[in-house]
């Protein structure tokens, strides 16, 4: 069908003239040369009738073109006005919330009153991550959701931040911003600009802070920053605005280190969840070391050795008693091949450079003076700790624990001494401890029947003060293993010194060197190895939060959310000791948790999200986009706007208003296609015309 047609327009109808030719359309051509030649031909010969032959040729080729009259029923369609709401975080702080739901009444109004116009409204919230306001990916969703050809203007209600311009589509009407926010606005933000994510301990790190003003801020010279670790009591400090911080931190134990940087909240200011910063720092002990303090001989002194040794994060000192003062051979002092021990030096001026001091079956005897084990002692009261490895001579009248040291360790020997075999046992207070929490789940038993360990076959009895936590336990449940904190300091006593037996294989051997790397972390104080700790893992906005307590039961955990509010969440325990939830937070952003026990801070994301870095509203990155479709920006704050109809191509924002170009979309409805008129109406009409030229010829 060929569409050489004129169109007749009106409001629901139109009609168009097609051709549809009974032969090809080179044929209808040739006809139609043909005829006019023939009227030409008429016309030089001075024929009287050569318009009527020219008309009945023409009526012939009429009924071969075959004409038809193609009319269409078409519907009116509506304008849409796209209206696309920033309902993000940095939308909800000050009167913002009251500022967008006032936008929107105004809009919604001005869009009612509008003929044929219809509002879409589009809501853009907090998506995952720490993208920002993607305000253009939401406007390109939208925009693929409508016909284009409808659109008749895009109106952003927004503070102007925007963090994807560069998703910007092309855009078929005019885009306004109606914006939220006060000329008066003003904000303060604490920002870390280089935090590592190790530091080695007893080293200083450097970091960087800054506290910055944003808008119309008042002047200010300094502001008060504290500074917590770990959830303890804060340290504050004056700091200066607008410059670099350099501040010294010294990691105070290893493992992961929360630091928590917090300024107060201004009169006046935005919002405060920028004015906190959270940086977690893992320290790393750059030598692990060791003081071992062996006196008799026995077969466990060269596996204690060997252990040690196969770390290369371990610096030992092995401090061993080869030729004990009471032995008299007859050998000349200096003749001996043996070296004096600095005992003095390591005792007594350098005895704070030692992470963990262990006496392996040691006994007095006058070797180290009382002094020195009293030194010891202040040593485990001011933060150091100490581990007792006892064999028969724990019991006897020259025992360790009949010296200063025993004032501080976990167990009083009763002078019995006990050489018979037992497979060490983990106790149910042990089973909660972390040092000896899942160690018979490396040796499972396939009969069920405890732990597949080797045994041991000595056991020294102790009596165990009330404070001290016992959490293996030997020959018909006595003490083997006791743990307790002295001050700031903590010790361990081994009421056997069998543990060898585990590191040879015998009888299946057993865990001894996770046993010892659990014990030393436990006494040096690693977080993770702490028997009462509250802290969270999170995936994503998930969070576990964890709860580990030698109790046999635990309290609520109160979160506190970036923006005050609170929630309230019970945890259950997984495993003996262990209590845990899941939760999925709402947002990103500086989270606390406190259980009236125990306190964590936890950053998903950074602590001030991307929403917070620039927080005072501001249309620049938005305008050249704007001035492109010749739209306006409006602050909310200026009063309500009107909506006006515009032709496109003219200015769509002035004083007080802004435009929309109305688009006169259509649908079409019904086709229908009629004949102009029946081929035997044209062979009618071309005989008669035939028949008048014939007659008027003939007269003549």
């Amino acid at each position: 069908m060929c569409p050489i047609c004129l169109t007749g327009w009106g409001n629901e109808m139109t009609g168009t003239l097609l051709l549809d030719p009974l032969i090809p359309l080179l044929a209808l051509y040739a006809i139609a040369v043909l005829v006019v030649v023939a009227v030409a031909l008429a016309i030089w010969r001075r024929l009287p009738g050569w318009w009527l032959r020219g008309l009945a040729g023409f009526a012939l080729l009429a009924a071969i073109a075959n004409p038809s009259i193609q009319q269409e029923d078409r519907e009116p369609l509506s304008d849409i006005v796209l209206m696309v709401v920033d309902e993000s975080a940095s939308q909800r702080i000050g009167t913002r919330p009251e500022q967008n739901a006032q936008a929107i009444a105004n809009i919604e109004a001005e869009i009612e009153r509008q003929p044929n116009t219809e509002l879409r409204e589009v809501s853009l919230g907090d998506g995952e991550g720490d993208l920002g306001t993607t305000l253009m990916t939401a406007v390109s969703q939208a925009l693929a959701e409508e016909p284009q050809a409808r659109i008749a203007g895009i109106i952003l209600v927004s503070d102007g931040r925007l963090h994807d311009l560069e998703r910007a589509p092309a855009l078929p009407a005019p885009l306004h911003l109606l914006m939220t926010g006060a000329p008066d606005d003003w904000d303060r933000r604490l920002v870390v600009q280089n935090a590592p994510a190790f530091a080695i301990l007893g080293e200083e790190v450097n970091l960087t802070l800054r506290i910055e003003d944003q808008g119309a801020a008042p002047e200010t010279a300094s502001v008060p920053l504290s500074i917590s670790i770990d959830g303890e009591p804060p340290l504050t400090v004056q700091v200066p605005v607008g410059q670099d911080i350099q501040l010294p931190i010294t990691l105070p134990h290893g493992g992961m280190n929360v630091l928590q940087f917090e300024i107060p909240t201004a009169e006046g200011e935005l919002t405060n969840r920028n004015n906190a910063s959270v940086v977690q720092i893992n320290g790393v002990r750059d030598r692990l070391r060791v003081l071992l303090v062996s006196g008799e001989p026995h077969p466990g002194e060269r596996t204690w050795r060997n252990l040690l040794k196969s770390d290369s994060s371990v610096d030992l000192v092995h401090f061993t008693i080869l030729r004990p003062p009471e032995k008299q051979d007859g050998v000349p002092v200096n003749e001996l091949s043996l070296i004096a021990f600095p005992t003095r030096e390591l005792f007594l001026e350098k005895i704070n450079d030692f992470d963990l001091i262990i006496f392996d079956r040691y006994r007095r005897r006058g070797i180290l003076p009382s002094a020195y084990l009293d030194n010891i002692r202040s040593y485990v009261e001011q933060g150091g700790a100490v581990l007792i490895s006892s064999g028969p001579e724990y019991g006897s009248a020259e025992s360790i624990y009949r010296s200063p040291l025993g004032q501080i360790l976990p167990g009083a020997p009763t002078a019995r001494v006990f050489e018979e075999g037992f497979v060490p046992q983990i106790t149910d207070l042990g089973a909660r401890h972390p040092v000896t929490e899942g160690l018979d789940a490396l040796s499972p038993n396939p009969d069920g029947d405890g732990p597949r360990w080797g045994r041991w076959f000595r056991l020294v009895d102790v009596l165990v003060p009330q404070e001290a936590m016992t959490v293996m336990s030997g020959l018909d449940e006595r003490p083997l293993l006791t743990l307790n904190r002295v001050g700031e300091g903590r010790v361990a006593l081994m009421a056997s010194d069998h543990s060898w037996l585990w590191d040879r294989g015998y009888e299946g051997g057993g865990p001894q060197l996770e046993l010892l790397r659990r014990l030393a972390h436990w006494m040096m104080k690693e977080p993770e190895l702490e028997e009462e700790a509250l802290w969270v893992e999170p995936a994503g906005q998930t969070m576990r939060i964890i709860r580990r307590t030698l109790d046999l039961d635990t309290g609520d955990v109160v979160v506190t959310h970036p923006d005050g509010t609170e929630t309230t969440l019970r945890l259950e325990e997984v495993s003996p000791g262990r209590f845990e939830t899941l939760w999925n937070a709402p947002e990103i952003g500086l989270y606390r948790l406190d259980d009236r026990e125990e306190t964590a801070v936890i950053a998903l994301g950074p602590s001030a999200p991307r929403e917070f870095e620039q927080t005072i509203a501001d249309s620049t990155l938005l305008a050249p986009l704007i001035e492109s479709t010749r739209g306006g920006i409006m602050p909310i704050s200026a009063g309500d706007i009107d909506i006006r109809s515009v032709r496109e191509g003219r200015p769509a924002a002035g004083r007080g208003w802004i435009g929309i170009t109305p688009r006169e979309a259509f649908r079409t409805a019904e086709i229908s296609i009629t004949p102009l008129l029946p081929a035997w109406a044209f062979l009618l009409l071309a005989s008669l015309l035939m028949v008048g030229a014939w007659l008027r010829e003939g007269r003549r």
